[in-house]
């Protein structure tokens, strides 16, 4: 049965302070989805992907540093971000979740994974989570300006007023051609401040310090080939810019060659961000969550 698309946010407490973020139907039953979204975007990202998904709550946090968790403070690592997912999980009285991570956030699935593995029943990597090498003979000061260039920069950004805004992301070459309602709301959501210096709400010191943690390192690998099976990765096959993928496909082929539970999936006509915010984009995705979903309750149940 179909329910109604009920949107409301929510705050979880921490102990520095509150985790904020938003869920769709949660009156819903079965297992909820725990939607963690990338780098420097907010838990609006998911609202395509929510719509499409039309009988099941999902639940997305802004993570700490970006959106409406932009005060709190960090050490911003992949670990936290786990381990504030799992306190926010806790808040809401939820024991355990699917995930679906993009980008960045699909690095924080794993590590959730890793670290509170009674409350995952599953994991869907959207165009992230396999490591990207940070370049040789980059200084470690400098590989955050290398590795997201644009994107960095723009966090140092001010507009005016909320239109020059939405005219900035309207020029975004990955964004604005298939502009459409979702993806105007995350635009919207994501002003922070006060005219006439409005700019993103994702902290730049939150995504630097990120960048630099998604090649891999500190046990990382060793906690993506321990994952369950199946594990489905979907590819983009055009990047941030629209142009040349994150993901080239012998990188993702060599990955499947070490992970048999991977399960690869060509999303075609997308781009890094339009996998996810777009009804195309999420259409692609939402046929095979849903029959890991369905999977996972049937095996939950018969245990």
């Amino acid at each position: 049965m179909e329910r109604a698309m009920t949107y409301s946010t929510f705050s979880a407490q921490l102990a520095d302070g509150a985790l904020a973020g938003g869920q769709w139907r949660a009156d819903a039953s079965g297992l909820p989805i725990l939607a963690v979204h990338g780098i420097s975007a907010t838990h609006r990202s998911w609202d395509a992907l929510a719509d499409a998904l039309a009988d099941r709550r999902v639940i997305a946090a802004d993570l700490r540093g970006r959106g409406r968790s932009n005060t709190l403070p960090g050490p911003y690592g992949l670990e936290r971000h786990a381990d504030d997912l799992a306190a926010a999980l806790d808040a809401l009285e939820v024991d355990r979740v699917f995930v679906v991570g993009h980008s960045m956030g699909a690095f924080v699935s794993v590590r959730l994974a890793e670290r509170h593995p009674d409350r995952v029943a599953g994991t869907v990597l959207i165009d992230g989570g396999l490591p990207v090498p940070n370049p040789e003979g980059v200084p470690a000061e400098d590989l955050p300006a290398v590795l997201l260039g644009p994107a960095l920069e723009r966090l140092s950004m001010t507009f005016p007023d909320r239109a020059a805004y939405l005219a900035f992301w309207r020029r975004h070459p990955a964004l604005g051609p298939y502009w459409n309602d979702a993806i105007e709301a995350y635009v919207q959501y994501d002003v922070d401040g006060e005219e006439p210096a409005l700019r993103s709400s994702a902290r730049a010191e939150a995504v630097a310090e990120n960048a630099v943690q998604l090649d891999g390192a500190s046990g990382y690998v060793e906690a993506l080939v321990a994952l369950p099976g199946p594990v489905d990765f979907f590819r983009a096959p055009r990047g941030l810019l629209d142009a040349a993928p994150l993901y080239p496909e012998a990188v993702v082929a060599e990955w499947a060659g070490r992970m048999p539970q991977l399960v690869v999936h060509e999303v075609p006509d997308v781009n890094h961000y339009t996998i996810v915010m777009t009804a195309e984009g999420a259409g692609s995705v939402v046929p095979v969550i849903r029959a890991r979903l369905e999977a996972a309750e049937m095996k939950e149940g018969a245990s």
